[in-house]
């Protein structure tokens, strides 16, 4: 008689480490299945919100255009020109370097009759050739080129400092504004930048690659190289530039992407 005493015992004890694996099976599915739900309804919601209205920046949702807006407020806080990107030696640039678009630098262009044009808050502009701008002190930057894309690459550039520029063409008064704008000759690839990422001391106006002079479909004869911004910001052939305390007109941005496209 007390064997089957024994074995009842053991049995109702297998059967309540079985109701506990299936208590917790349920608890996580149930709690699997409401995370689910409640990403899937956040989902659903900003695929469903409101479009900000076309302007300097276009294309998102209102609600992913204001937390793009605070993320670059929180980071140009923090910023600063004392944080620089890694570099690199020589040997480890790409010997090809990685050509993404020709949007503003495509088609016929001659660069015998290029003016890098520079709107001064006075209303003056000026007309630099690229002799010019080889006269002013040359800065090499080896650096990890990175791409919104998700591809990265070290390369090699060459050029005049945008500080050193700004000091020669003696431009103090336009860098107290908020913004720089660029654009190629043709107006058909624009960029706004934050004064502090413009005035960041890795920040050069290129006019080599690889110690050459800039191909066609690198921005001949003057690109902008701006390592603290991912490669949308880095603008081939630069035709202008001008200063403001409103936002530039941006290409990508109008299109939905980042304004501030930090690193």
């Amino acid at each position: 008689m007390r064997q089957p005493v024994k074995k009842t015992k053991k049995l109702k004890k297998e059967l309540t480490l079985d109701q506990k694996i299936n208590r917790r099976n349920f608890i996580s599915f149930t709690t699997f299945g409401v995370l689910g739900a409640t990403a899937y309804g956040g989902w659903r919601w900003l695929y469903t919100s409101p479009l900000e209205m076309p302007g300097i920046t276009g294309g998102a949702h209102k609600p992913l255009r204001r937390a793009l807006n605070k993320t670059e407020l929180f980071f140009r806080r923090f910023f600063s020109n004392n944080n620089q990107v890694r570099t690199y030696p020589k040997s480890m640039a790409a010997k090809i370097v990685r050509h993404n678009s020709d949007i503003g630098a495509d088609g016929k262009f001659d660069v015998t009759a290029w003016r890098l044009q520079v709107n001064k808050i006075t209303g003056e502009k000026l007309a630099i050739t690229i002799d010019e701008l080889k006269a002013l002190p040359k800065t090499e930057i080896i650096f990890d080129f990175k791409c919104v894309e998700g591809w990265d690459q070290i390369q090699h550039w060459a050029g005049v400092r945008f500080i050193d520029f700004v000091e020669h063409y003696q431009l103090h008064d336009e860098t107290r504004l908020d913004y720089v704008g660029m654009e190629t000759p043709d107006k058909g690839y624009y960029i706004g930048l934050d004064m502090p990422s413009a005035m960041h001391p890795q920040t050069i106006l290129a006019y080599e690659m690889n110690d050459k002079p800039l191909p066609l479909n690198h921005g001949q004869p003057l690109r902008l190289i701006i390592p603290v911004k991912y490669g949308i910001k880095n603008l081939k052939r630069i035709g202008s530039i001008s200063f403001s305390n409103q936002r530039p007109r941006d290409y990508w941005a109008e299109l939905g992407y980042d304004y501030y496209s930090g690193l």
